[in-house]
């Protein structure tokens, strides 16, 4: 088998894949219709917004769309069911929390917690993960607000990041919390802004400003808060009038040693995180944080 043919392969897979709910909005009308916005979920945790071409998914758990492991399995549930509809070739991801995109991995998963409850938590953020990372749409992450450890990990996951401006912040600190990013998001950082500024920012857990982030690489735009989502549509169409197999191929290639790094590991890393968030030192830090968070 020839090198690009390991790419284009999987690739026409993801993009022959269909079911009935592609071609059915969930009032019954065809997804075909010319309408703007095919389709619209509000379904708690995560609304959907389909149109043509492509869908905006608003993070929606207040107040802070904390990551926990009933909403890392809802949004990866949503991005699965996007890209078995052969209409999608684009998502933007956004909150529909106000000054807010992520605030990150939720601590009470963490905090006092049995091991087979973190073991779960662990497995739900892998499956989140790889499932974003690897997808098959041309994604754009719309950052309306703050987005510390996790919200960060969301949005360099994405093939273009757009930041709004004002006092928010973006970036790995999960340092000052006692913990330690997996190996993946540290990846993930270092694919993006390149290993020394990486090695600064996990070990100082540095929180980047809007023009500090994008003089880094972090995010590629940074424009108005209320212009971000209409710019991020902007962004979306020139991504998806890429032929879609070649973009996935071109986005595999870069990306497959990191998603095999993972792959190739993930139960290790279940044990290896479960081991470390269990050890006394971790939990004490923990509960000393959402004590401090409570006093908030």
């Amino acid at each position: 088998m020839s090198f690009l043919s390991r790419f284009i392969r999987p690739c026409v897979h993801h993009a022959q894949r269909s079911s009935a709910a592609s071609h059915l909005s969930r009032n019954g009308a065809p997804a075909s219709q010319t309408l703007s916005r095919l389709f619209s979920s509000d379904a708690g945790l995560v609304k959907v917004d389909k149109e043509q071409g492509y869908a905006v998914l608003h993070m929606n758990r207040p107040p802070v769309n904390s990551l926990n492991t009933e909403f890392l399995q809802e949004l990866t549930a949503n991005i699965e069911e996007l890209e078995s509809d052969r209409h999608m070739q684009g998502l933007i991801i956004t909150s529909a929390c106000p000054k807010i995109f992520s605030a990150g991995l939720d601590i009470t998963e963490m905090y006092q917690k049995s091991p087979e409850s973190t073991d779960r938590f662990w497995r739900s953020l892998q499956d989140f993960w790889l499932t974003l990372y690897d997808s098959r749409l041309a994604t754009v992450a719309a950052v309306t607000g703050h987005s510390p450890a996790g919200g960060c990990a969301i949005a360099m996951s994405c093939d273009h990041r757009i930041m709004a401006e004002g006092p928010f912040t973006m970036g790995l600190n999960e340092v000052n919390l006692g913990i330690v990013a997996p190996f993946w998001f540290k990846d993930t950082m270092q694919n993006t802004i390149g290993q020394r500024e990486t090695e600064r920012a996990l070990g100082l857990g540095l929180l980047y400003k809007p023009d500090e982030a994008l003089n880094v690489g972090l995010i590629d735009q940074v424009v108005p808060l209320e212009n971000v989502v209409d710019q991020a549509r902007e962004e979306i169409q020139k991504w998806i009038k890429i032929p879609g197999v070649a973009r996935m191929a071109s986005k595999r290639m870069i990306r497959e040693s990191t998603l095999t790094k993972l792959r190739d590991i993930r139960e290790d890393d279940i044990n290896m995180f479960t081991n470390f968030i269990q050890m006394e030192a971790v939990q004490k830090h923990l509960g000393s944080y959402m004590e401090k968070l409570k006093k908030k």
